[in-house]
């Protein structure tokens, strides 16, 4: 999809489908009173029928308007207030993809510059119109006979003043960049776990390096992380027939002298829980208990495509967690890269395991900040549901950083405690650390266990297990939390 940014006069151009609002109680936006007038009042007396009452996402497409260069003009309703919240704006946006998706013109008009999205300037609404239209388009058919038919629309104007024309160009770049994030994010998460192993996500980040001179590949194969010492991660690994792999992408956009920022990525690529067995219902949605790396992958694409002026490391610690006679068992005590030991309680506690060692790893790197991503918990599906992630840390500048840039990419997180108290419920009689503290705050237990990891540089931790993924008919990945983390690296470069 093409994204074009112009300003202009609506009647002016000539388009297959012009896109105006229209407010509850017959109000007319800016736009569509000049249509109005233009065309006789037509758009007038179709409201006064009562053919369209203005409601958030309601929509209504009108033929041949006299005097109108648009061969056809959708009418969408944009509701009572003056303000629009992210949702409603979604909704909206949403709504005219959805029509515009069976019409059969190529191309299509948006006047939504005089629509107000609550505490979101011209930069920030544009944003969120691209990138809403941008990941609506995404299809994942890959392992259909029949593939989706391909759609006639390829291009969309957004409509501006001369004033914010500007920004309204930045915005839709970055929107269309961390649109293709995303859906790199999603094409890795739907991937059958027959296909995307560890090995697959080894040969996919080494594609990527390959395509970009300022990226530097390494992987870790099963022999390199036994010479690390990384116990946990390969207690994870040992059941499965699947080798693990520790990938490692370090991106040089900035000064050589800048300390990078590090993502490290939670990557296993199917988990049926080990010896401690998940339940078959559900299972195969396990392939997309590597999201977290999905998505560290995702946004080391949006940054490659806006070449941002930073150093970032991106760590994926990818491994599967199988049973079988060679498995870790429950009881089992295994030695960290740190030296510190830990008593395996529940092998279906595994991410935390592949990541305790990659985040002593990420020590190497001097980093400005670590950012842990994971589907750890479903504790914290529990405690917030799938429309906000988990957000926890040893930095409270940190913290702060990654909740405004959820707000600002409406990918938003929601900070829970480390209080010392949580700590005791990890305590082992057998070794340093028990890798699972019972079922009282399962999310929290789970980021103190990664706290004690974490102590050498300024660390947060997102559990994703919420939002990575969606179930039921519309089941798949979502490609969050991509929005938030690019934000976050844009915040830190300042473009």
């Amino acid at each position: 999809m093409e994204f074009v940014v112009k300003s202009a006069s609506p009647e002016t151009l000539k388009t297959a489908t012009l896109v105006v609002a229209v407010a509850e109680g017959r109000v007319l936006s800016d736009a569509a009173k000049s249509l109005d007038t233009l065309s006789g009042g037509a758009i007038a007396a179709v409201l006064k029928r009562g053919d369209l009452a203005g409601k958030v996402g309601q929509s209504l497409l009108l033929h041949n308007l006299p005097h109108l260069k648009a061969e056809r003009v959708l009418l969408v309703g944009v509701g009572k207030d003056n303000e629009l919240s992210d949702r409603q704006f979604r909704k909206v946006v949403a709504g005219v993809l959805s029509v515009l998706k069976g019409l059969g013109g190529s191309d299509a008009v948006l006047a939504f510059d005089g629509l107000v999205v609550k505490n979101r300037d011209a930069y920030g609404k544009a944003r969120l119109l691209v990138e809403t239209l941008a990941d609506g388009e995404y299809v994942f058919d890959r392992f259909k006979s029949q593939k989706a038919e391909p759609r006639a629309l390829k291009k969309i104007t957004l409509l501006t003043s001369t004033t914010t024309q500007a920004d309204t160009e930045r915005a839709a770049t970055h929107a269309a960049d961390i649109a293709t994030g995303m859906a790199f994010t999603r094409d890795l998460g739907n991937l059958p776990p027959n296909i995307c192993h560890p090995s697959y996500l080894a040969e996919e980040a080494k594609s990527l390096g390959k395509e970009h001179k300022n990226l530097k590949v390494e992987i870790h194969d099963e022999k390199k992380l036994k010479e690390l010492g990384m116990g946990a991660f390969l207690a994870v690994s040992i059941g499965s027939e699947q080798p693990p792999r520790l990938i490692v992408m370090n991106y040089q956009g900035g000064k050589k002298a800048d300390k990078p920022f590090v993502l490290v990525g939670k990557g296993i690529t199917f988990d049926t829980g080990g010896i401690s067995i998940k339940p078959a219902a559900g299972m195969d949605e396990m392939k997309f208990d590597m999201c977290g790396a999905a998505s560290v992958f995702g946004t080391l694409r949006a940054v490659l495509e806006l070449q941002l002026p930073i150093n970032l490391v991106c760590l994926l610690a990818c491994a599967e967690n199988m049973p079988s006679g060679s498995a870790t068992r429950p009881g089992d005590i295994v030695s960290t890269m740190s030296g510190q030991t830990v008593e395996i309680l529940n092998t279906d506690a595994e991410g935390r395991l592949v990541l305790c060692d990659t985040l002593t790893y990420a020590e190497r790197f001097k980093p400005q900040a670590v950012i842990d991503i994971a589907t750890l918990t479903g504790a914290c599906v529990v405690a917030l549901g799938g429309h906000t992630s988990g957000l926890m840390g040893n930095n409270d500048e940190l913290i702060g950083q990654l909740l405004d840039a959820g707000k600002q990419a409406d990918d938003r997180a929601w900070q829970l405690p480390l209080f010392d108290e949580y700590q005791e419920q990890l305590d082992s009689p057998f070794a340093d650390i028990a890798n699972i503290g019972g079922p009282k705050g399962g999310t929290i237990t789970a980021g103190c266990f990664l706290s004690r990891f974490a102590k050498a540089y300024n660390w947060a931790h997102l559990d994703i297990a919420g939002t990575a993924w969606l179930s039921g008919k519309d089941k798949g990945a979502t490609g969050r939390p991509v929005p938030l983390l690019t934000q976050y690296l844009l915040d830190r470069a300042g473009v």
